[in-house]
């Protein structure tokens, strides 16, 4: 898993309008949070998608953006954005590379069943492209607003 204060992995993937996002987009002018979810359009995933949505204007006045990333397809994203009116640019992770690259792609048990999926983490990448955060197994709810009030202190 990723720690704090060690070069954030690359990324280079297609986002809802099918293109292409590169972290180095971002370098040297913003930071980045960088939020892995499930499943678009579950519950989780749309309580973290909206209030990362109701927030986008004071991101954006900290310099920075909100990427949000699940192995979910470029039209299943745009359909999620189009149904709940997100602001959030998100990527279409279909081969799992990202996830890989992020140890996000883990083993989950639910019910007594074990399999692989993506656990809820998000990433914090300053201007430099160094993380600054690396949290695994966040909760949705009351995350975004976390994540606003720590990206102002750098």
């Amino acid at each position: 898993m990723l720690e704090k204060n060690q070069p954030a992995p690359v990324f280079s993937t297609p986002n809802q309008h099918n293109k292409i996002v590169n972290l180095s987009d971002y370098v040297g002018s913003k930071n980045v949070v960088l939020y892995f979810y499930p499943k678009d359009d579950t519950p989780g995933c749309t309580i973290e998608a909206n209030e990362f949505t109701t927030l986008a204007s004071e991101f954006a006045a900290a310099d920075t953006v909100v990427i949000g990333v699940s192995k979910d397809s470029c039209a299943s994203h745009q359909a999620f954005i189009d149904k709940f009116g997100l602001k959030v640019d998100l990527l279409a992770d279909t081969s799992g590379e990202v996830c890989e690259a992020y140890g996000v792609w883990q083993e989950k048990e639910k019910n007594g069943v074990k399999k692989m999926g993506i656990v809820r983490s998000t990433f914090i990448i300053n201007r430099q492209g160094n993380l600054e955060e690396a949290l695994y197994g966040v909760t949705a709810e009351g995350h975004a607003q976390a994540m606003l009030d720590r990206v102002r202190t750098l």
